[in-house]
């Protein structure tokens, strides 16, 4: 009997157990979204768990216009072939770790603390690796992104709630990339192109990297490793003009403490953190990994997609900070504890058209994207200004490209709405321009650099909002069956999540004191409320999923029923895909 015939047969009775094998995932999709669609359920039969698997996967691929192969071998040994076909989406990832924002933050970090919290950033990374582990193992293990798990699985109301706070972060990203993007074109054009000029032309270039898109998957991530490979380059020369001092640097990096240091660095530190773990980064790893043919009904291969994966993030993300040291180590050894006086004087010697920038005062130099760019220019020559530039413009360039794919996978996780990349450009750099058009036309460009501060409390406010889900869904054994997270990587986990939103928080906190203005303190006391509410609810879920009973308020024992199902069909997946095939 056919699979198809059998599915048509009516039965004798209409038990639960119809609905179990009459289940489709086409159905659940063409669902509407104020009901969304259950996860697979997997105490069904075993016909119907291995059709609605190929069914996942038939999904998938109309999202999807080609997936890499991966060279089939019966060997488990390390494969550089293999290594290489699942290279490309680590690499895009990690150009979270070094938009505009990052590199703000770098020269920042190098100006106020010198080498001394370079660990921080250190740090940082590494906590990014391990939530970037969590995310590609969602991805690969279920074949859906995070966002569309997420609406699966979250009531109506949360779900709505979660979109928007990830559309913001999306958002936010952007006028960064934006901001970015216009200061490099104005330094390249030695200030011919206004900055409101700079702004509108970075609507054209995305335009034209997206048309790029049609010549393959490969071909862009080649597009994005080039732009990588600009920025090594560029902010290279600079760390080899400057020559830090190697023994202060390896100190920095690898001496977790900070001699001296008072509420500025500590600031600064913080800010660091923020900066680097980036929470829609998240939500576009976990679709990214998708574009590899795995297959999710073999248990050997997703473990070896894992693994390669792992790898493959490893090298990216040490890649990124080491450009993202390279920033840190040229401001930290030209720059540190440098007065405007002492700055103002050398850009006014080399005949430097900025030197205005830069009040004849000892306070200490603060420094942006854009002044950066100019000291380097008063210290190093023209030639430093110009390639700090270009280094800037391809972070810029290639953020852009990468929240374009976020907002587009979001959107379809989420709301099950499917648009074209390029009306997704058109909505979110429409959102993203406006504010900073009027701010390039009616401001100074301290005030626009002055923005990236207030976009990096608004992404840090949004962190919660994709490490909670992650690590829920990762130790949900309903989710991942047998690669859910054990006890060991659950706590590593949440510790670690616990610690980045306390930091954030601080971070927040400061940022609002220092407004000083009281309307500000009263607006921000209404929003925390909420705030805090949604993060409690998020975690209460979190926690229930994982097992704790006594918070489920009665249906601890439903959900652990539903996991004892989900792991005792789990080993069944192989064979009823074989049977489903032989059909």
């Amino acid at each position: 009997m056919s699979l198809k015939q059998e599915k048509s047969e009516p039965t004798d009775s209409s038990e639960p157990e119809q609905d179990c094998n009459t289940m489709n995932f086409n159905q659940e999709t063409k669902e509407s979204t104020d009901k969304p669609p259950k996860m697979i359920d997997t105490s069904c039969t075993q016909i119907s768990l291995a059709e609605s698997f190929v069914a996942m996967e038939l999904s998938f691929e109309t999202h999807q216009e080609e997936k890499v192969r991966i060279p089939n071998s019966s060997s488990t040994r390390f494969s550089f072939r293999k290594l290489w076909a699942f290279t490309g989406p680590g690499f895009l990832m990690s150009i979270a770790y070094l938009d505009p924002g990052n590199i703000e933050s770098d020269l920042q970090s190098g100006a106020i603390a010198g080498f001394k919290i370079i660990w921080v950033l250190l740090l940082a990374t590494i906590l990014g690796l391990v939530l970037q582990r969590l995310s590609a193992r969602l991805g690969v293990v279920t074949g859906m992104q995070l966002a569309e798990v997420c609406r699966r699985q979250y009531p109506k109301f949360p779900r709505i709630v979660l979109w928007l706070m990830v559309e913001l972060a999306i958002i936010g990203s952007d006028m960064q990339e934006v901001i970015g993007s216009a200061i490099a074109i104005n330094l390249l054009s030695i200030g011919r192109i206004p900055l409101w000029g700079g702004v509108l032309i970075t609507i054209i270039d995305t335009f034209f990297f997206l048309f790029l898109d049609k010549y393959g998957l490969r071909k862009l991530e080649a597009l994005f490793a080039f732009f990588i490979a600009v920025m090594a380059v560029t902010f290279g020369y600079e760390y080899v003009t400057v020559k830090p001092d190697q023994v202060q640097l390896l100190k920095g990096m690898f001496v977790p403490m900070c001699q001296g240091c008072g509420t500025r660095e500590l600031q600064q530190a913080v800010g660091t953190v923020g900066a680097v773990i980036m929470p829609h980064n998240i939500y576009l790893y976990s679709a990214l990994v998708r574009s590899r043919q795995v297959n999710r009904a073999d248990k050997n291969e997703v473990k070896e997609a894992n693994r390669y994966y792992l790898i493959e993030a490893c090298m990216a993300l040490l890649l990124s900070f080491i450009i993202n040291v390279f920033v840190v180590s040229v401001f930290a050894e030209a720059f540190y504890n440098k007065t405007n006086a002492q700055v103002h004087e050398v850009c006014a010697n080399s005949s430097s058209p900025h030197s205005g920038l830069f009040p004849s005062n000892n306070n200490t130099l603060s420094v942006d994207i854009y002044k950066g760019g100019v000291v380097l220019g008063c210290y190093f020559g023209p030639a430093a200004l110009y390639i700090w530039a270009i280094g800037i413009l391809a972070a810029g360039q290639s953020s852009t490209m990468s929240g374009t794919y976020t907002g587009q996978f979001v959107m379809e996780g989420f709301l099950n709405l499917k648009w074209s990349r390029f009306t997704r450009v058109v909505f979110t750099r429409t959102i993203a321009i406006t504010p900073t058009l009027l701010v390039a036309v009616f401001q100074t460009v301290d005030t626009l650099t002055g923005m990236n501060d207030l976009l990096n409390v608004l992404m840090s406010l949004q962190l919660p909002f994709a490490l909670i889900p992650i690590l829920t869904f990762t130790s949900m054994d309903s989710v991942m069956h047998t690669f859910a997270n054990g006890l060991i990587w659950k706590i590593i986990g949440g510790f670690i999540i616990l610690i980045i939103c306390c930091i954030n928080i601080y971070f927040v906190i400061d940022y609002v004191r220092s407004l000083h203005m009281v309307v500000f303190y009263a607006v921000a006391a209404i929003i925390a409320v909420a705030y805090l509410s949604f993060v409690c609810y998020l975690v209460w879920f979190c926690l229930v999923a994982m097992g704790v009973q006594t918070l489920a308020c009665g249906r601890a024992s439903q959900c652990q029923q539903d996991d004892d199902l989900a792991r005792s069909e789990a080993h069944v997946l192989s064979d009823s895909r074989s049977t489903l095939s032989r059909q």
